[in-house]
């Protein structure tokens, strides 16, 4: 089944908000058999909401869409929607109840513009948002499904997972079963991993696919299978599989779709370790990674942002000589900063960042783009002098990568001389 999402909002077409909606959607729908075939955002336009709609309805029966659903006068979707299926608005007392549910549990009072969230199109199937004011609305018209939800994530995300996947799954039969598999692969760039894998891509069967998706200082492969019947999809991939282990070996650092972050504390879990970070340059940034996976408490203790020399000194334990002497970038405060972050955060392994990330600040000798990255556990300390690039936002992002794929490396997860 091909599907289209269109995401509506002013404030995405002008970057004041990011598109999440369509990327999620994407990940949830490929995975219940539905190849998305297009995406649009476009602006609070009637015209151009409704240009949307017809260019889809000319590539897909299905379509999908965000935004435009909130009771303040730009959000104009409902009314856009009326026009294109030629009906007009209905009161609905079910709505009207959910929005004062929604009010009361808040403690709030209903006011004339939520109230008129409770008119809706009389063409369409209401489906009730049990996450928010503004109802999702479905429509069958001359072939076409269409499903109209709230902008806001959170609201969607509740919408698809309880209301609309169910629904889809049961309305439409799966045509086609799509498989995915993603490596990630350390010790080669984009170009040189590409010519490493030139014979297993030219074998590769008409229904699979392998995409390059590389991030700072590593690779995700994913392999896609888009077969009629489940056991050829199956069949596919495994094989599949298989060659692309065989052409890389220990270069594949994990073989499921996890970020890396997961894919340390899983290691770390493993090994029974706990770890901090003293960070200069990176400001946070590997903490922040560590942080963001659910039950990253197991393993991670905190966090030591040292981003003055006042701090490294006063707090890491850093030499004033050595600051002096050798510079905040430099080997001798990186480890200190890695030891001293032992000590003071008594974890069993730590990794430390002191750097130049730009776009100011660099000079001859360590020119922007130099950062320096050490691990420590009780018994050893390793240090690397990193030459990255001169966009600082890379910088950080590398860094980090670069620090945890270390650490793994001291824990016993790889032993990869890893390329930059």
């Amino acid at each position: 089944m091909k599907v289209e999402i269109i995401t509506i909002g002013d404030e995405l077409l002008i970057g004041q908000v990011v598109d999440t909606n369509s990327a999620w959607m994407g990940r949830i729908l490929n995975d219940i058999g539905f190849e998305i075939v297009h995406k649009t955002v476009v602006g609070d336009d009637v015209d151009a909401i409704i240009a949307a709609i017809n260019a889809a309805k000319n590539r897909v029966s299905l379509v999908l869409m965000t935004g435009g659903l909130g009771p303040t006068k730009d959000d104009i979707t409902m009314r856009t929607l009326c026009r294109f299926f030629n009906c007009g608005l209905r009161f609905s007392e079910e709505v009207h109840a959910n929005i004062e549910r929604i009010f009361s549990r808040n403690g709030r009072s209903m006011n004339e513009l939520t109230h008129m969230q409770a008119m809706v199109p009389d063409k369409c199937t209401v489906i009730q948002n049990q996450a928010g004011t503004a109802p999702c609305t479905w429509f069958e018209q001359d072939g076409l499904t269409l499903i109209s939800m709230p902008g806001v994530p959170s609201e969607m995300k509740w919408l698809m997972t309880n209301e609309i996947v169910p629904r889809l799954t049961k309305r439409f039969r799966q045509d086609l079963y799509i498989l995915h598999r993603s490596f990630w692969v350390i010790g080669f760039t984009e170009s040189a991993l590409a010519i490493r894998l030139t014979e297993f891509e030219d074998q590769l069967p008409p229904e699979v696919k392998l995409a390059y998706l590389p991030q700072s200082g590593i690779i995700r492969l994913r392999l896609s299978t888009y077969c009629k019947q489940e056991e050829e999809a199956l069949h596919a991939i495994n094989t599949q599989q298989e060659l692309l282990q065989d052409a890389l070996g220990e270069h594949i650092l994990a073989e499921d779709d996890r970020n890396i972050s997961e894919i340390v504390g899983d290691r770390l879990r493993e090994k029974g370790w706990k770890v901090g970070t003293a960070e200069s340059c990176t400001g946070g940034a590997i903490a922040a990674l560590l942080t963001a996976t659910s039950g990253s408490s197991d393993y991670y203790v905190g966090s030591i942002v040292a981003y003055s020399n006042l701090v490294k000194q006063n707090v890491l334990g850093v030499s004033a000589t050595d600051l002096q002497q050798h510079g905040a970038v430099s080997r001798e405060v990186v480890e200190q900063m890695a030891k001293g972050a032992l000590k003071v955060l008594g974890c069993d392994c730590a990794i430390a960042t002191s750097g130049i990330a730009g776009p100011n600040g660099g000079t001859p000798e360590k020119p922007v783009g130099t950062v320096w990255i050490a691990v420590a556990n009780k018994d050893a300390v390793i240090s690397e002098c990193c030459m990255f690039g001169i966009v600082r936002e890379q910088n950080i992002q590398r860094a980090v990568h670069t620090g945890l794929l270390m650490l793994m490396e001291m824990i016993g997860g790889s032993a990869i001389n890893r390329h930059r």
